[in-house]
């Protein structure tokens, strides 16, 4: 007898068929991420996104009851990039705050540029797309933006304290501004595929907020 034959076959655990599931659901949420930011969420398919990280259909709708249900998590997925993306601008306590704003506006412009003005704001492409369509993507769109904009308002607020704004600047109405432009911005830059659009937003803001 082949003394191979007697070697029993490895046992996967419950610890690394958990790790297994978890690395296959994160890859359609990536893909999915990526292509949408690129396409949008009605021009692309699920066996599109299945393929391209090779996962069969059954496992997708293992993990994802629908399309709909697999939107959501790519709106929570970005959400939680974008979160780590501000953070690493908004917190940088060796910044002054509007400089912390400036950091971010222009780390997004590297971005921009590196994929070709064809990727923009996942969120803003799909509030365009689905916001008066679905209620449910609705809702957690207009919450990732509010939440965006509650950051952005507690940055203004440390201008204010510390002397770059005046005290009589109203940081809420601020940071629904910048937002309210950035986003449009971003949709202007995708289309001229150059940075100008948001560098001009930018510095309008910066005139603005000073002057508040």
């Amino acid at each position: 007898m082949n003394s191979q034959s007697l070697v029993a076959p490895k046992r996967i655990s419950r610890t690394e068929r958990a790790a297994a599931r978890t690395s296959t659901r994160e890859m359609l949420v990536r893909c999915g991420t990526e292509i949408f930011t690129e396409r949008g969420f009605q021009a692309t398919g699920i066996d599109e996104i299945r393929l391209r990280v090779n996962v069969p259909k059954g496992s997708f709708y293992h993990f994802f009851s629908s399309k709909h249900e697999f939107g959501l998590a790519v709106i929570d997925n970005y959400a939680a990039y974008f979160e780590r993306k501000l953070a690493r601008s908004f917190d940088d306590t060796q910044l002054m705050p509007l400089e912390r704003i400036s950091a971010f506006a222009n780390d997004a412009m590297r971005g921009m540029a590196k994929f070709n003005f064809q990727r923009g704001c996942l969120i803003g492409n799909l509030g365009q797309e689905l916001g008066g369509l679905n209620d449910e993507f609705r809702d957690k769109l207009e919450a990732v933006l509010q939440a965006w904009q509650s950051r952005t308002a507690s940055c203004l607020s440390d201008a204010v304290r510390t002397g770059q704004l005046s005290v009589s600047a109203d940081c809420e109405a601020l940071a629904e501004f910048f937002w309210i432009g950035w986003e449009g911005a971003i949709l202007r830059a995708k289309l001229t595929r150059n940075n100008n659009p948001l560098e001009r937003f930018l510095a309008h803001f910066m005139l603005t907020a000073r002057a508040a």
